[in-house]
C-alpha cells in the first residue's frame, strides 16, 4: 500500500508538470497509473479503467483550475478562445460522462488508445502543429468549430477522462498561436471537462461500493495524486514561456507517444 501511494505521489508531480507545460491537466498520465496500480494490488470488484478515468477527472479539476488562475495572472489567456467554447465543451462533457459508465472496461481501454494513436498521427502528418506560419494575429474561431467542435471536444475528453488538450491545443496552434499561449488556454477550456465529468462519475448508480470511494472516483489515489502535482504546478509555472516553440510542440507528441507506449507494453 505504501508502495502504490509513493508511486501516485511520484506521478502526481509529472501531473503538475504536464498540466502547466502541456495543457493535459494529468490525465495522459493518471488514467494508465491509477488503471496499474488498481490492477497491482487487485482490488476486490475494482472496476479498474472507469475508476482510473474518473479519478484523472478529479484531479483534472483541481490541476486545471489552479494552472489556469496562475496563467491568468500571467497574462496567458485570451478570452475571445475561452468563451463560448467552454460552454459548449461543458454540454459535450456531460454527455461524453454519461457514455462512458455504460461502456465496458475493454472497450473503454482500445478506446483510449485509440484516442491517442490519432491525435500523434493527427500532430505529426497535418500542417500546423509542428511549427505555425509567421501571422501578424491568431485566426478567430469560427462559429461552427466554436458549436459542433466545442461539443465534440467536451464529448471524447470526458468519455476518455483526459480533458480536451489534445483537441483544443492543435487547433489552437492552427489558428497561429504559439504554442506556450496554446497550452495554457488548455486549462481553463479543461475545467468544464473535469466538472462534468467528476460529477457523473461521483453520482454513478452503476459504481460498486468501494473503500474510500465516491461512485467511481478514488479518493485515496485522487489525494495522493494531488500532493504530487500541487506543488509541482508552483513550480512548473515559473518556466513556462521560456521553452522554444518548436522544442515545446515536439516534446508535446513525444509525451503522447510514449504513453502510448507504456500503455501497449503493459497490456492496459
Amino acid at each position: 500500500m505504501q508502495t502504490s501511494f509513493l508511486t501516485l505521489l511520484c506521478f502526481g508531480c509529472l501531473t503538475g508538470v504536464t498540466t502547466v507545460l502541456f495543457g493535459f491537466g494529468g490525465g495522459f498520465v493518471t488514467v494508465p497509473v491509477v488503471h496499474g496500480v488498481l490492477t497491482a494490488t487487485a482490488r476486490p470488484g475494482a472496476d479498474a479503467m472507469h475508476v482510473a478515468v474518473a479519478t484523472s477527472a478529479a484531479v483534472m479539476l483541481v490541476n486545471t483550475a489552479t494552472a489556469a488562475l496562475a496563467q491568468g495572472r500571467q497574462g496567458r489567456l485570451r478570452r475571445a478562445y475561452v468563451w463560448p467554447l467552454a460552454a459548449y465543451i461543458a454540454i459535450g462533457a456531460a454527455a461524453g460522462s454519461l457514455a462512458a459508465t455504460a461502456l465496458g472496461d475493454t472497450a473503454l481501454r482500445l478506446l483510449f488508445a485509440a484516442y491517442l494513436l490519432v491525435t500523434i498521427t493527427d500532430s505529426l502528418l497535418r500542417e500546423g502543429f509542428l511549427s505555425v506560419a509567421h501571422r501578424p494575429r491568431p485566426e478567430p474561431l469560427g462559429r461552427a468549430t466554436t458549436t459542433l467542435g466545442g461539443m465534440g471536444i467536451g464529448l471524447v475528453a470526458a468519455a476518455l477522462g483526459v480533458g480536451g488538450s489534445v483537441m483544443t491545443v492543435p487547433l489552437l496552434r492552427r489558428r497561429g498561436l504559439p504554442m506556450a499561449e496554446a497550452t495554457a488556454l488548455a486549462n481553463p477550456l479543461s475545467v468544464p471537462v473535469a466538472v462534468a465529468g467528476t460529477l457523473v462519475y461521483a453520482v454513478a448508480p452503476t459504481a460498486a461500493a468501494g473503500p474510500g470511494q465516491l461512485g467511481y472516483v478514488d479518493l485515496t489515489a485522487g489525494a495522493a495524486l494531488l500532493l504530487g502535482s500541487l506543488p509541482a504546478i508552483a513550480v512548473a509555472r515559473r518556466i513556462t514561456g521560456r521553452v522554444p516553440d518548436r522544442v515545446h510542440s515536439v516534446a508535446y507528441v513525444l509525451l503522447l507517444l510514449l504513453v502510448l507506449i507504456v500503455m501497449v507494453s503493459l497490456g492496459l
